[in-house]
Protein backbone atom coordinates (compact mmCIF):
# COMPACT_ATOMS: atom_id res chain seq x y z
CA UNK A 1 0.00 0.00 0.00
CA UNK A 2 1.64 3.53 -1.02
CA UNK A 3 -0.12 5.48 2.25
CA UNK A 4 2.10 4.50 5.09
CA UNK A 5 0.30 5.65 8.44
CA UNK A 6 3.32 5.93 11.11
CA UNK A 7 0.90 6.33 14.38
CA UNK A 8 2.81 4.43 16.12
CA UNK A 9 6.14 5.93 15.59
CA UNK A 10 4.58 9.34 16.74
CA UNK A 11 2.61 7.95 20.03
CA UNK A 12 6.47 6.85 20.94
CA UNK A 13 7.32 10.55 20.10
CA UNK A 14 4.73 11.44 22.45
CA UNK A 15 5.29 8.27 24.77
CA UNK A 16 1.80 7.90 24.66
CA UNK A 17 -0.06 4.81 24.79
CA UNK A 18 -3.02 3.47 21.80
CA UNK A 19 -5.36 3.49 25.18
CA UNK A 20 -4.54 7.10 26.11
CA UNK A 21 -4.62 7.93 22.37
CA UNK A 22 -8.34 6.18 21.84
CA UNK A 23 -9.64 7.83 25.40
CA UNK A 24 -8.66 11.71 24.30
CA UNK A 25 -9.96 11.10 20.55
CA UNK A 26 -12.44 8.91 21.61
CA UNK A 27 -11.91 6.24 18.21
CA UNK A 28 -12.50 2.81 20.02
CA UNK A 29 -8.51 0.65 20.22
CA UNK A 30 -9.53 -1.41 17.61
CA UNK A 31 -10.10 1.40 15.20
CA UNK A 32 -6.56 3.03 16.22
CA UNK A 33 -5.11 -0.30 16.00
CA UNK A 34 -6.15 -0.64 11.88
CA UNK A 35 -4.58 2.72 11.47
CA UNK A 36 -1.41 1.67 13.41
CA UNK A 37 -0.70 -1.31 11.33
CA UNK A 38 -1.63 0.27 8.28
CA UNK A 39 -4.66 -2.05 7.69
CA UNK A 40 -7.11 0.64 7.20
CA UNK A 41 -8.66 1.61 3.76
CA UNK A 42 -9.91 5.03 4.92
CA UNK A 43 -9.62 7.72 7.38
CA UNK A 44 -12.13 10.51 8.14
CA UNK A 45 -10.68 14.03 8.39
CA UNK A 46 -12.73 14.58 11.99
CA UNK A 47 -10.62 11.54 13.25
CA UNK A 48 -7.76 12.85 11.68
CA UNK A 49 -7.96 15.71 13.03
CA UNK A 50 -8.60 14.67 16.08
CA UNK A 51 -5.11 12.50 16.23
CA UNK A 52 -3.55 15.68 15.19
CA UNK A 53 -4.61 17.67 18.07
CA UNK A 54 -4.36 15.12 20.78
CA UNK A 55 -0.60 14.10 19.31
CA UNK A 56 0.16 17.66 18.53
CA UNK A 57 1.39 17.14 15.14
CA UNK A 58 0.52 17.36 11.51
CA UNK A 59 -1.31 15.15 9.07
CA UNK A 60 2.21 14.48 7.33
CA UNK A 61 4.03 13.53 10.54
CA UNK A 62 1.06 10.34 10.77
CA UNK A 63 0.56 9.90 6.71
CA UNK A 64 3.57 8.99 4.20
CA UNK A 65 3.62 8.47 0.19
CA UNK A 66 5.78 5.47 -0.78
CA UNK A 67 5.94 4.67 -4.17
CA UNK A 68 5.72 1.12 -5.95
CA UNK A 69 9.46 1.40 -6.29
CA UNK A 70 10.49 2.40 -3.14
CA UNK A 71 9.69 0.07 -0.61
CA UNK A 72 12.31 -1.86 0.80
CA UNK A 73 10.07 -4.70 2.55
Amino acid sequence: MPIIVNLDVMLAKRKMSLSQLSEQVDVTIANLSILKTNKAKAVRFTTLEAICKALDCQPGDLLEYVGEGDQGC
